[in-house]
């Protein structure tokens, strides 16, 4: 059978190690029940092969026609389980009512939005195990402190506790990527809802985010705080300073401030 050929476009850097394959679908727990996993980008099935050997049932989401016709000729016990498209697009409750985990080789270029995606569906995504770019993998899983702390640290953290598991060298992909590749697992916690307006919460953490070098004092200067509040110690720190607990209370504050409950 003829090869797919990786596509720049797509973000396509095809994992050629078979134990590390087989390494990332051990990684995957079943947390919280989950009876099925959805693989992100399969593309020649390297990682698909080892995810079909777990419990959970296994369906796969690909946007490469070439990577489907391969995957269909060459996985025939995939039959009904691949989703064509494009998973940035999809609607996750339509596809399953019950909990799922997510698994796969992500591709660089979209990581971030797959993980907005997660957290959008995070009542559903009980567990996430993949391997993306290493400084976004240890970005994410970065405690409060580290340079390495942002905003998709805070969000996924607030729902997921996340690990960082193993590094991946780039010789072991066709073609080689520029840079080093992590492993992480991020697993969901018990945390239903953030005691705050969430869409508030996360324009504070944005916003806090959005100077690094500002005290939160002045870069969350835009959410109106109240007189009272703006003498808070904590609005002495910069925004790597505060763990999710921290940035609730600050949105806690900016609700009360704006007189709403």
């Amino acid at each position: 059978m003829e090869k797919v050929r990786p596509k720049k476009h797509l973000g396509q850097h095809f994992l050629t190690d078979l134990s590390i394959a087989q390494r990332i679908a051990r990684s995957v727990t079943g947390h919280l029940e989950a009876k099925r996993v959805l693989e992100i980008g399969p593309g020649m099935g390297v990682l698909t092969q080892f995810l079909l050997e777990n419990p959970q049932e296994l369906y796969v989401v690909e946007i490469d026609a070439e990577s489907i016709a391969y995957l269909k000729k060459n996985f025939p016990q995939l039959e009904g389980h691949i989703l064509e498209g494009d998973f940035l697009k999809m609607d996750l409750s339509n596809w399953s009512k019950d909990p799922f985990a997510i698994a796969g080789n992500f591709p660089y270029n979209i990581s971030s939005q797959i993980f907005f995606k997660v957290l959008e569906y995070r009542n559903q995504v009980t567990e996430v195990v993949c391997m993306l770019q290493k400084e976004v993998a240890q970005r994410i899983a970065s405690p409060k402190g580290n340079k390495d702390y942002g905003i998709l640290s805070v969000l996924l953290q607030a729902f997921y506790d996340i690990e960082y598991l193993f590094s991946v060298p780039p010789g072991v992909f066709n073609p080689p990527p520029k840079v080093q590749s992590g492993v992480i697992r991020l697993l969901r916690n018990q945390t239903k809802n953030l005691d705050c307006d969430e869409s508030l919460f996360i324009k504070v953490v944005k916003g806090g985010f959005g100077n690094r070098r500002k005290t939160l004092r002045n870069s969350l200067k835009s959410f109106q705080l109240s007189e009272s509040f703006k003498s808070h110690p904590l609005l002495d720190k910069r925004a790597e300073q505060l763990d999710v607990a921290d940035f609730v209370f600050l949105t806690q504050q900016i609700q009360a401030s704006r007189g709403h409950h």
